[in-house]
């Protein structure tokens, strides 16, 4: 009577403790505040967390409009009742693989193109939908406002929907995000926060369309608290903890032989599903990224120091072991 749907993903993130977790690219920082806003969240706990007002305080810190929303995740699903339902969507090849199962989900037909920008636009079709990512996941390329522009003049002339996944543009260094009336930019906390179990982010652009089909209370009582925080530290977190992963990122750069725009790289080890393994025996995590489409990758992210000296030796062992 009820079927399931074919396709499924698969994302980073331990499912089991004693692992040091280099597979989900987080701010390895906690907030100062982490234990005042579980407290805080205890005491709304009893309540509906109804949070218009710190939309609003947060729409003024952003300097945008915006709909929060329980992270990416949630916004993905009211984009395909608002607008993938039975329409073209374009996805590039090697990004997120919820673009894809959300716009299968919602009976949308699916083309796969290049992940490049100007190579992308010769794909983009009239009032088509298309995804991309910014920086891009997995390989961590980020395009800047003058190098999307062949993509961004093309959905415009048109007339399509160009949905923009900013989830990681905290970790880039001098960070540009285009304008325009034809595009809907994605964001989260969980990454610049280092909180993946707290479900806060937020969409940018079409805020009526999207606050009337959002799910009530989506977000929960430690939403509500984190939100409180989030716009009463104004960002001064990850404003803090951004130059200390950049420092280790150059780090990993030049010690692994890899370069990226975000806090996480890609390299090429053979055979990802080996290498994942041997490096689990070393006591560490990384994310294998066939679901990417690139089975001889892996991808890690930048840590705190002591970690990441564990991780670079550990990868040239099981490297050169391999």
């Amino acid at each position: 009577m009820l079927e399931p749907v074919k396709f499924s993903t698969y994302h980073g993130g331990a499912r089991k403790d004693g692992l040091i977790d280099f597979s989900a690219s987080l701010n390895p920082y906690p907030p100062e505040w982490l234990d005042e806003m579980f407290e805080r969240a205890k005491e709304l706990s009893n309540r509906y967390p109804y949070y218009e007002r710190l939309e609003e305080e947060l729409a003024e810190l952003v300097g945008e409009h915006l709909t929060v929303t329980a992270g990416i995740t949630e916004a993905l699903y009211l984009l395909g009742i608002l607008a993938l339902r039975g329409r073209k969507v374009l996805v590039p090849r090697h990004t997120y693989g919820e673009y894809e199962r959300a716009a299968r989900i919602f009976g949308a037909e699916v083309a796969k193109g290049p992940n490049e920008p100007e190579k992308l636009a010769e794909r983009v079709e009239r009032n088509s939908v298309v995804f991309f990512c910014n920086p891009n996941n997995p390989d961590g390329r980020f395009y800047r406002v003058k190098e999307l522009k062949p993509l961004l003049d093309v959905v415009e002339d048109k007339g399509a929907l160009l949905v923009l996944d900013e989830a990681f543009i905290d970790f880039v260094k001098n960070p540009e995000s285009p304008e325009g009336e034809n595009i809907v930019k994605l964001r989260t906390f969980t990454k610049s926060y280092g909180l993946p179990g707290i479900r806060v982010g937020y969409v940018l652009g079409f805020e009526e369309a999207f606050r009337s089909v959002r799910m009530p209370w989506s977000i929960g009582s430690t939403g509500l608290a984190f939100l409180e925080f989030v716009i009463e530290d104004r960002f001064e977190h990850f404003k803090k903890t951004m130059p200390l992963i950049w420092r280790e990122k150059g780090r990993l750069e030049r010690a692994l032989g890899v370069k990226s725009d975000a806090n996480f790289f890609i390299k090429r080890v053979e055979d990802a599903g080996k290498f994942v393994k041997a490096m689990r025996e070393h006591g560490i995590l990384v994310r294998d990224c066939t679901s990417f489409g690139l089975p001889e990758y892996v991808r890690f992210s930048v840590r705190k120091p002591e970690e990441n000296d564990i991780l670079i030796a550990e990868f040239r062992c099981v490297l050169n072991g391999l």
